[in-house]
């Protein structure tokens, strides 16, 4: 698909970068080709359980067949404005540089207090990882990069991690029992969580995520399969419109490690990949996408908001016995106890959630039945399990 007739997509032979109203025009056609293709597909509706609590099989060989599902109206209203307050607390409360303990009113920027930054903070409109090493070198390829307003701040957050712990309703999210109900149908009872992450797109600021694929362990194992590396959710706040969304390529899960590089050159070096669908969604939706499907998303030129929290889940014995990686790189073999360290803050947000909706049936979370007293939601429980959780990520 090519780019709008006289509008720069990307730099152009003087090192000129486009505007940001000329990148949001650039794109105007591909995302429209981009609606088309994924009205073919469908995988959208309700979050359909069976009577024995698992998630429908029709949904099921949908996702596996594809890579992805957008569940709908998962989150109500009064849920979501909680989520909101606290998401815009944590955005209001980010260090205006990498390297400052200050907030833009010169506060002290929230998680002073925590072993790892709650902030990745990026140049407006900027690819962060494409090109670089960065997260194993996954993101090989550096996507248009427009040029942002004067007005624009040298910051802005990018990514914002720890949201069971900087956020009251982020826990309480994450407890959410249909949510489990489809990371226990698909990496079973014992499944382990993998990590959070809130992505913030702001109108005309938001940095590009270039084309990957997450996972980074398993690649070259004897036992590799489509759904070794997990999946994540992402619970849209305000909407993803189709000029800010999280852009997928169906059926890549299934492909192994795809040379993207090359994948960009046949595209005649465009990064407005011709087989990729756009994950519209509305408020309180949930998507739900295989962690190997190639998926990215451009710089936000748009006038639209997108904040999407985003968690993911992993098969047990994907994970026993690895190394820690992308970000939280460590020495330790992530052993049973490290598991059980981080899994443990699931067993405190089902709690936390049963205090928070108490009409709502309670998840029973397989690996800590029997011990719901020992992860009751209170100040101890939170100084003892939530604090510095993300320390211990099961990342692969």
């Amino acid at each position: 698909m090519s780019a709008v007739p006289n509008v720069p997509k990307t730099a152009d032979h003087t090192g000129r970068r486009p505007t940001r109203t000329e990148h949001s025009a650039s794109l105007q056609e591909y995302q429209q080709a981009g609606l088309a293709r994924a009205a073919t597909y469908g995988n959208r509706g309700p979050l359909r359980l069976t009577p024995a609590g698992n998630l429908h099989p029709d949904i099921v060989a949908a996702y596996q067949a594809h890579g992805f599902y957008v569940f709908e109206q998962v989150i109500d209203a009064t849920e979501i404005d909680a989520l909101r307050h606290d998401v815009q607390n944590m955005i209001t409360r980010a260090p205006v540089r990498p390297d400052a303990t200050v907030d833009a009113q010169g506060r002290p920027a929230l998680g002073q207090n925590m072993t790892r930054n709650p902030y990745r903070l990026a140049k407006p409109l900027s690819d962060p990882f494409g090109g670089t090493d960065l997260l194993g070198g996954r993101h090989p390829h550096q996507m248009a990069e427009p040029e942002a307003a004067a007005s624009a701040p040298e910051y802005v957050p990018f990514i914002m991690y720890a949201m069971c712990e900087a956020m009251p309703s982020g826990l309480t999210l994450y407890g959410h029992p249909e949510l489990l109900a489809v990371a226990q149908t698909l990496n079973g009872m014992d499944f382990v969580p993998f990590n959070d992450a809130i992505f913030v797109k702001q109108p005309g600021l938001g940095a590009s995520v270039s084309w990957h694929q997450d996972g980074v362990t398993h690649w070259g194992s004897p036992d590799w399969h489509e759904h070794i590396h997990g999946f994540n959710f992402q619970v849209q706040l305000y909407g993803a419109s189709v000029r800010n969304c999280l852009w997928v390529v169906p059926g890549t899960h299934k492909l192994g490690r795809i040379d993207i590089k090359a994948k960009i050159r046949d595209n005649d070096g465009e990064d407005t990949l011709s087989d990729a669908i756009p994950l519209v969604c509305n408020p309180g939706d949930v998507t739900l996408v295989n962690r190997q499907v190639l998926h990215g998303s451009f710089a936000n030129s748009s006038d639209d908001l997108r904040v999407s929290l985003t968690f993911g889940f992993h098969r047990r014995d994907a994970v026993i016995g690895q190394r820690a990686a992308l970000a939280v790189a460590s020495e330790r073999t992530m052993d049973a106890d490290r598991i059980e360290r981080r899994a443990s803050v699931i067993a405190v947000a089902i709690d936390a959630r049963q205090q928070r909706f108490p009409q709502e049936p309670r998840f029973n979370y397989a690996p800590f039945a029997g011990r719901e007293d020992e992860f009751r939601s209170n100040e101890d429980t939170f100084n003892r399990v939530v604090h510095d959780y993300n320390c211990y990520d099961l990342a692969i």
